[in-house]
């Protein structure tokens, strides 16, 4: 039989189990905020060490377009990959210009119908968007036969209206009437609203961006872009894309993008893009950013081919 003491003892015993098992969870819960606490600290401080060196790689990018355009050391707007590694990131460079974009300010009508057809929309539903996009830049409160104006954005219960002005930004094309999300994501990389031109120049311009042209086929962007890259790799001048007919034009513009990408080893990675003026009249101040981005993971996952690979390119 047990006596009041042995009870005391197993009672006493019990409690004290409970209390270092409830000492163990604390200290537990204590520690695993702490490291979550530091692994986003670290975290943190590797994204701002991207992001200066993101910006420290486009701003050298924009000085390297400045050497004499004779030099084989001169940075081309082809779009290809320049590598480096400083301070254990890796730092990746790409520089296009924006003739090889679509603009949706100055194109071809055609082009733009051609645009939103190859991103999914029907010849119907791409006409509608053609007409929409039309209305909303152009400076009267006149509707297109298949467009929008300010009634039928209230009738669709959008906040927004049409400008009646040309567009600012290329995201502010997901405003109107018609433009689906992911319509937009798949054009986004393709569009424009700073190369001023009614064409695209073929001669810097991606596959998706190709065929987007009206009456061009597969077969012959793949053997026009098999042929611009023999003559890039023998330094001869590219052929003519006799087959973009109207829709080329062949003239760089003055503003270009350039998109840093910089990663490190345990997986954050700091991605920003600038859209920049170049003013090389003005030695004080030789080129001005006309826009700024942050490009996330996910938009990178939803971009189209626009952003195929080529030939990696060792920075010098």
């Amino acid at each position: 039989m047990r006596t009041p003491a042995s009870r005391e003892r197993g009672i006493a015993l019990i409690l004290v189990i409970w209390v270092v098992t409830l000492l163990m969870v604390i200290a537990g819960s204590f520690l695993y905020a702490m490291r979550t606490d530091a692994r986003a600290a670290r975290n943190a401080a590797l994204i701002a060490r991207g992001e200066a060196y993101a910006q420290a790689a486009v701003s050298r990018a924009l000085i390297e377009l400045f050497k004499p355009q004779g030099s084989p050391e001169v940075w081309k707007r082809e779009g290809e990959p320049r590598n480096w590694e400083f301070d254990g990131a890796r730092v990746t460079v790409r520089l296009s210009d924006e003739s090889a974009k679509i603009d949706v300010n100055t194109a071809n009508n055609e082009l733009l119908k051609g645009l939103f057809r190859y991103a999914g929309a029907s010849d119907e539903d791409a006409a509608k968007l053609l007409d929409a996009v039309l209305d909303w830049r152009d400076p009267d409160p006149l509707k297109r036969p298949l467009g929008a104006e300010e009634p039928d954005y209230t009738q669709a219960g959008l906040a927004g209206r049409p400008a009646n002005y040309p567009f600012q930004s290329t995201e502010e094309l997901q405003l109107v009437l018609g433009m689906r999300a992911e319509l937009y994501q798949r054009i986004a990389p393709m569009i424009t609203v700073y190369s001023r031109q009614a064409g695209v120049n073929p001669h810097l311009a991606q596959r998706p961006v190709l065929l987007a042209i009206p009456g061009v086929t597969a077969e012959a962007v793949d053997l026009f872009l098999s042929e611009r890259e023999a003559a890039r790799a023998e330094g001869r001048m590219a052929p003519i894309f006799t087959a973009a007919g109207p829709y080329a034009s062949y003239v760089q513009t003055a503003a270009v993008t350039v998109r840093a990408d910089v990663s490190f080893d345990d997986g954050v990675r700091v991605t920003r893009e600038g859209v920049a003026m170049l003013s090389p009249q003005f030695p004080r101040r030789p080129y001005t950013f006309l826009a700024w981005r942050e490009v996330s993971r996910d938009q990178d996952a939803k971009a189209p081919a626009a952003a195929e690979e080529a030939p990696v390119v060792q920075s010098r």
